[in-house]
């Protein structure tokens, strides 16, 4: 619920109030709320991140002002001149407090513990952390070139303090954007930033998978991707679509990105900058079936998942592979860029507008379709033309798998299994790099 501190518009759709307690008038039942919802075995997600924004001109709706209260105390970063560096953010400015001052971390610390678990969430996005200006004037003289980078470590360090002060270890969960080498051994989870809300490789539901792959590389082992995407270019007010620059999230694009996510370490959704504007999970029946479906998938691989989380927590390995790592002596699978491993699966989501069917390689051995049983012989690894309809993303498994077995037994269980069986047929190797 990201919203919690209440939601403002600005040039960009809607924004938040980045003064870090709850609003009373958007939410004037938010125990009551709450309480419905850990009754139904759901917890609270919230929002956090490490600016801060004058609230005086809605003094009467706030019980503290951060702002001004880390003004009064020195804890914001500041220009050469001591005054507050004031960063650009749409049609706003905020202060970022200043990590390098020992007494400044302690002080959000208590914020987060008393504004952000005191109202009952069990977790939070930890946004931002990358935008500390070179120029800026730090605690004790730091040189901000330098701590640039160091900031995204010391902000998750800094929630992680906050979460095992209060004695919620294990229990809370944080989601960063931004780190440096050290983050994941702070950060609890990552996620891969503010997509668009389209399927450009630069920026898009590809650029998701690319961001899976290589930070998976880096030592970022639990990342996952907004569902859908977030950021939508549409003019706020403007109702006219304006090609090739106008982004907003379809039907089918989020339904891909459902079913990318249900095969990744978090299966999370975001109604983005401009909810309106973007087809959301509750739009129809059918969409609402189908994310249903796909919460299902996600909860059956929990048998593959809890393996992986285990090896990621242990020994630094991602929960999304690249297949590289998986099949490091396969000549083919350093160059795959838009197919991933997660356990034993092999998969090769839908990416392109339209797409009924989906190119994947698959290495020696004998592979079978998830969703419907079928095999495939590729004795010394081959590539294959697989149908990839809505609902059916190409995932295969090992035939021997013992932990894919057991997945299928589940999605029988739950009658999401197909007995419908695809197309599928060998094919050259892709000359387009973006198969």
């Amino acid at each position: 619920m990201q919203d919690w501190v209440g939601a403002r518009k600005t040039s960009v759709g809607s924004q938040l109030w980045w003064n870090w307690e709850l609003d009373p008038q958007r939410y004037p039942e938010w125990d009551r709320l709450r309480a419905e919802l850990e009754t139904a075995g759901a917890r609270v997600l919230s929002y956090i991140n490490p600016f801060l924004v004058d609230v005086s001109e809605r003094a009467e709706d706030c019980r503290r002002n951060l702002y001004q209260e880390a003004l009064e105390k020195g804890f914001l970063v500041s220009r050469a001149d001591g005054s507050a560096y004031l960063v650009k953010n749409t049609s706003f400015s905020a202060a970022m407090v200043d990590l390098a001052n020992p007494e400044a971390r302690t002080w959000l610390k208590e914020v987060i513990k008393d504004q952000v678990i005191g109202a009952g969430a069990s977790g939070w996005m930890a946004d931002f952390g990358e935008a500390l200006p070179f120029d800026a004037k730090l605690h004790d003289n730091a040189d901000a070139a330098v701590f640039h980078n160091a900031y995204p470590e010391a902000w998750a360090q800094l929630n992680r303090e906050a979460i095992a002060e209060a004695g919620l270890e294990g229990e809370v969960v944080f989601f960063v954007r931004s780190g440096f080498t050290r983050s994941p051994g702070h950060a609890t989870l990552f996620w891969a930033g503010d997509q668009l809300t389209g399927r450009a490789a630069e920026d898009g539901i590809r650029c998701g998978v690319t961001a899976l792959l290589s930070s998976g590389f880096s030592g970022f082992s639990f990342n996952h991707t907004d569902i859908g995407g977030y950021i939508t270019t549409a003019i706020p007010g403007f109702r006219l679509k304006i090609p090739f620059l106008d982004y907003r999230r379809s039907r089918e694009l989020l339904w891909r990105w459902i079913e990318l996510n249900a095969f990744t370490a978090v299966f999370r959704t975001h109604e983005g900058n401009q909810p309106e504007r973007n087809t959301q999970i509750d739009v129809d029946d059918e969409t609402m079936a189908h994310f249903a479906r796909f919460a299902r998938v996600y909860a059956a691989l929990a048998v593959v998942r809890e393996p992986l989380g285990r090896a990621a927590a242990e020994q630094g390995l991602p929960v999304v592979r690249h297949p590289w790592i998986d099949f490091p002596n396969d000549p083919i699978t350093p160059s795959l860029r838009w197919q991933f491993c997660l356990g034993p699966l092999m998969v090769a989501p839908v990416l392109d507008p339209g797409a009924t069917a989906v190119s994947l390689y698959l290495p020696a051995g004998r592979w079978t379709h998830l969703w419907s049983g079928e095999t495939l012989d590729a004795p010394s690894g081959g590539w294959f033309l697989v149908d990839a309809p809505l609902g059916q993303p190409a995932v295969f498994h090992p035939e021997a798998s013992p932990e894919a077995a057991a997945v299928r037994t589940r999605l029988a269980a739950s009658h999401d299994l197909s007995s419908v069986p695809p197309r599928m047929r060998a094919i050259p190797p892709p000359s387009d790099e973006r198969s």
